[in-house]
């Protein structure tokens, strides 16, 4: 069984989406969908760097952008199941047919410069901890007024809130942890300090006319599938201040029995967390188009007929 999943923020780096545009058609779509959000994908996608794609307001677009363009690259795909993490559930919501491409992209511009908004607010930010225990981690982090905003399994922990904060952490690393690492992002997302977002996003939401899944939507708020089309936009909407719980995601996928996974474009986050966290699980990162041909041979060995 074959699950198909989307990275979130802090994924991107410069240039990343240059070798994409020589697929055909892709410099076409994705200049489509540059004109449908008022947003530059291919420049930000070739050209910008490192500090113009960290930019919530560009970043979130250009993520679920990546991720749609790769997995249109690889053709005809039928997954057992999908999932996102933080933003990557606008992806997999359009993998699902929730949302058309168009749809998720405008969806997720309008996050992206909502999160923005309310992280300009403070400053604030994420960290990536790396080992420990987490029924030791958690009070740690709570104790000096962070919160776990992304609970990734496989010993990583993601802390978010103020600068001043996450210096007190840097000095002060719970026992057990080997490191911590401040992330590629500009606001204390999945939290308390995004709830000016949700608003905007329940009524951009509104709009929506969302169908229900065609295939298996997994769900990082509670790591459950949800079945309805009015469910999953409520949760893109809620998710954007509360913590992302991308282990009990996992712990579904192994319920359900995934033997393989493939990461679409960014790839490489949740595939080295899977190598962790579901050993024999065989994984794919879409990288750049040279991952293609073994993320094919991946769908065609584990997808059922």
């Amino acid at each position: 069984m074959l699950v198909l999943v989307a990275p979130g923020q802090g994924a991107q780096t410069p240039g990343f989406l240059t070798p994409w545009l020589d697929l055909p058609g892709a410099a076409d779509r994705l200049a489509a969908w540059s004109d449908a959000i008022g947003l530059d994908l291919v420049h930000y996608g070739t050209k910008a760097d490192a500090d113009e794609i960290r930019d919530t307001a560009v970043a979130q677009p250009l993520l679920v952008a990546a991720g749609l363009l790769s997995a249109a690259a690889l053709g005809d795909v039928n997954p057992g199941a999908v999932a996102g993490h933080s933003v990557g559930e606008f992806t997999a919501a359009a993998f699902a047919g929730v949302l058309d491409d168009t749809a998720a992209l405008k969806l997720v511009r309008t996050r992206g410069l909502a999160m923005a908004e309310a992280a300009a607010i403070a400053p604030t930010g994420m960290s990536a901890l790396l080992g420990g225990d987490p029924e030791v981690t958690v009070p740690h982090l709570e104790k000096l007024g962070l919160t776990p905003a992304n609970v990734n399994g496989a010993g990583q922990i993601v802390a978010a809130g103020t600068l001043e904060q996450l210096a007190a952490l840097d000095a002060d690393k719970p026992e057990g942890v080997r490191r911590v690492v401040a992330l590629k992002v500009a606001g204390a997302f999945h939290t308390h300090h995004m709830a000016p977002a949700v608003a905007t996003l329940e009524q951009a939401a509104r709009e929506l006319s969302p169908s229900d899944p065609t295939v298996t939507y997994v769900s990082n708020k509670d790591g459950r599938s949800v079945d309805t089309g009015a469910e999953v936009l409520t949760r893109l909407v809620g998710q954007v201040a509360s913590p992302v719980r991308w282990d009990l995601c996992m712990e579904t996928f192994q319920a359900l029995g995934a033997t393989a996974l493939i990461e679409v474009c960014p790839g490489g986050t949740l595939t080295g967390i899977a190598k962790r966290a579901l050993p024999g699980v065989a994984t794919v990162a879409l990288k750049t188009p040279d991952d293609l041909d073994a993320a094919r041979t991946l769908v065609a060995e584990h997808t059922a007929v």
